[in-house]
């Protein structure tokens, strides 16, 4: 049997804090490191999403895919209140976990 692993739903930001982006990865530091450094093309590196503001963390999987769709659904407004209830000032996060 394998051992438990980590997944991550995450919500990250630009510097005017104007777009948020959500996503589910295994491990937070590479793709954390993917946002920043801009190595993969798509949204976040458009937008220059480079500022971790919120994560969550579970062993299951499907949790986390079912967690990074739910958020999705959600209005600004509601991502918002999420990201304040563990970030109130937006500090980025990423040396944080």
């Amino acid at each position: 049997m394998t051992g438990m692993k980590d997944y991550y739903v995450y919500i990250i930001t630009n510097v005017r804090n104007s777009v948020v982006y959500t996503g589910m990865t295994n491990d937070l530091n590479r793709r954390m490191s993917e946002h920043k450094s801009g190595a993969v093309e798509g949204f976040s590196k458009r937008y220059r999403l480079k500022k971790l503001v919120y994560f969550e963390m579970t062993t299951n999987v499907w949790d986390a895919i079912a967690r990074e769709k739910e958020i999705k659904g959600w209005t600004r407004d509601k991502k918002i209140a999420l990201i304040e209830s563990m970030n109130p000032n937006w500090e980025d996060l990423t040396l944080s976990f």
